[in-house]
């Protein structure tokens, strides 16, 4: 691994110190902080993209771009990377649109809020291609190459080869700081959205402990510092070894595909597609399209097992920059660890069953049923003077989230 780059690491403690601020005060901070992290980063795709069709060669990328190899959707690695980038862009299976729509009014409207989601992603990603690719095409002009070569994926391509073809560009100060600009404010973004969700989970489970003087900011300052010291291994000399281990194998790839089995299944299985259906439609007033069910039900959860399958069939081992091929070793830890953060799955249903009563058939059959009844989920409302005390007692505990 080496010793660990400094600089690297000063950068490191002062985006974690970055994230805990933006996040200590709650959906509140975040909020404001979202503001400006999540919008100007478009500012900054716009110039690179006006820049970037500008340049000699641009065509060439674009085209490139445009028109994609058929032959390769043979290959698993992918079908693998299109669905990581799904997951990843779309945050599915991370909890953070779960938890940041917890804040809503119970009337809001969350299905149109999930096309506009859609779109707005989607759309982005295009543009983002288009920038990025003009870059690449000037690139391949001035290197005389193909572009292919200078193409690829991973780590590589946001931290080499766009960093280098901006320094080919006339004033490369100007754009490397719009680039580094624009990335750096995505990762925060993502980053402290990320740790609001572990908070509101926490939170949410233990609301009287955690809501009383400031345990909760303390708790959050335990998890950056944590988290902080476990990124130290990525920022030394071998850091980019272990993260490409980590990108592979954890954040990606065939851990994120059986999480959202995982869900889809509990979804539309275990709680029940129909049930999950009538909520939303209580929710925001109107019936959805069927078609929706079918998603939770078969869609989803085929083709998430199916890529799983697939992959598993024409497994390859893990590659750096297209030549250096990972030992045997290195990707049984890969495995290891992304087995961790996955059996809390078959954990949590073991402790359940421990815990519960009766044969384990029944505890089993019991666990495969929501907890509270639908009919049950809307009591009568109490008597005014009953209304006003709960409501006194309960204000304290939750009234820094939904007042």
């Amino acid at each position: 691994m080496g010793g660990v780059r400094w600089e690297l690491a000063l950068c490191l403690i002062l985006s974690w110190i970055i994230c805990y601020f933006c996040v200590w005060k709650g959906i509140k901070s975040t909020g404001k902080a979202a503001y400006f992290t999540a919008t100007f980063p478009y500012v900054m795709l716009f110039i690179l993209l006006m820049r970037g069709v500008t340049l000699p060669g641009a065509l060439d990328g674009i085209i490139y771009y445009l028109y994609p190899d058929i032959s390769r959707l043979s290959d698993p690695q992918v079908w693998m990377d299109a669905g990581t980038q799904v997951f990843f862009s779309y945050a599915i299976g991370f909890g953070f649109l779960t938890s940041l729509g917890s804040y809503n009014t119970y009337n809001n409207n969350c299905y149109k809020d999930c096309f506009h989601l859609c779109l707005l992603n989607s759309c982005t990603s295009i543009v983002a291609g288009f920038a990025i690719f003009s870059v690449l095409g000037f690139m391949t002009y001035e290197q005389g190459v193909d572009i292919s070569e200078v193409a690829e994926s991973g780590p590589g391509l946001a931290f080499i080869v766009y960093p280098r073809a901006v320094a080919m560009m006339p004033m490369p100060q100007v754009w490397s700081v719009c680039f580094f600009l624009m990335i750096i404010l995505l990762g925060l973004d993502s980053q402290f959205v990320g740790i609001e969700c572990v908070m509101t989970s926490l939170v949410d489970h233990f609301p009287i402990y955690l809501n009383q003087g400031y345990r909760r900011q303390l708790l959050l300052l335990m998890i950056c510092c944590f988290s902080c010291m476990f990124g130290l291994l990525l920022v030394t000399e071998g850091g980019i070894y272990l993260l490409q281990l980590l990108d592979h194998h954890v954040c990606s790839g065939t851990t994120l595909l059986l999480l959202c089995f995982c869900q889809s299944i509990s979804i539309g299985w275990v709680y029940g597609a129909d049930r999950f259906y009538d909520n939303i439609t209580d929710m925001i007033g109107y019936r959805p399209l069927p078609f929706m069910m079918y998603c939770w039900k078969y869609i989803t959860p085929f083709v998430c097992f199916g890529t799983f399958i697939f992959s598993i069939i024409k497994y390859s081992p893990l590659k750096f920059s297209n030549s250096y091929v990972y030992p045997l070793w290195a990707n049984v830890l890969g495995w290891f660890i992304a087995s961790v953060s996955l059996s809390l799955i078959p954990l949590f249903v073991l402790f359940k069953l421990f815990q519960g009563q009766g044969t384990y058939q029944q505890r089993f059959l019991s666990l495969c049923k929501p907890v509270v009844p639908l009919d049950q989920m809307c009591p009568p409302p109490a008597p005014e003077s009953e209304s006003k005390a709960l409501y006194t007692e309960l204000k304290p505990l939750y009234g820094a989230r939904k007042e």
